[in-house]
């Protein structure tokens, strides 16, 4: 049974998925109608950060132009540039066996493609999510529904894995921001 969770709720994968080894990471949202009227094209990235907060190096942050970790535990399935469709729009899976051991957490972010040219924000975005399954048996671990009204922000960090104590965990994060990709990039690869 799948586990709801709100803004800051965690949970402890090895608890709650005893023996899962690849994740799945499905990012969904639908866009309103009365949108700016050009499409939007929502972007998932991960960044797969060191002890120290950093990317380890720009491989280790996996978007639609690098869908692959250099140590291959993180592969980007593929952009959606519409959003169009019911369920995950965008999808990233994690072998959580292949992660090199250097990398303590993952940062999941979603960001509008030229937001700002655009005049777009989460705002005209409705319906988001981030939900993680075990894609061998396809069921579903966890699920947090972003609720909030972003109003203005071009980004936003859905949610994160991290270690602690050996063991993976996540939790649902749900912070807006007004920036796009590159910002993440000066925050992570410093």
């Amino acid at each position: 049974m799948s586990i709801n969770l709100e803004k800051g709720g965690r949970i402890n994968l090895s608890k709650e998925a005893p023996g899962l080894k690849n994740a799945g990471i499905g990012l969904g949202w639908d866009t309103n109608a009365s949108d700016t009227g050009g499409a939007f094209d929502l972007d998932a990235s991960v960044f797969m950060l060191g002890s120290d907060g950093k990317i380890p190096s720009e491989k280790y942050f996996v978007f639609y132009n690098n869908k692959e970790s250099p140590d291959a535990s993180v592969v980007h399935l593929g952009d959606s540039t519409t959003g169009e469709g019911v369920g995950d729009d965008e999808t990233v899976t994690v072998d959580l066996t292949k992660i090199d051991p250097s990398v303590e957490e993952l940062v999941f972010v979603v960001t509008i493609n030229e937001a700002e040219k655009k005049r777009q924000n989460f705002g005209q975005v409705r319906n988001a999510f981030i939900r993680i399954y075990d894609t061998t048996t396809n069921t579903e671990i966890t699920k947090y529904d972003l609720d909030e009204d972003f109003s203005r922000e071009t980004a936003i960090e859905f949610g994160r894995f991290y270690k602690k104590d050996g063991e993976w965990r996540f939790q649902a994060v749900g912070q807006g921001y007004n920036s796009g990709l590159q910002s993440f990039l000066d925050k992570y690869a410093g």
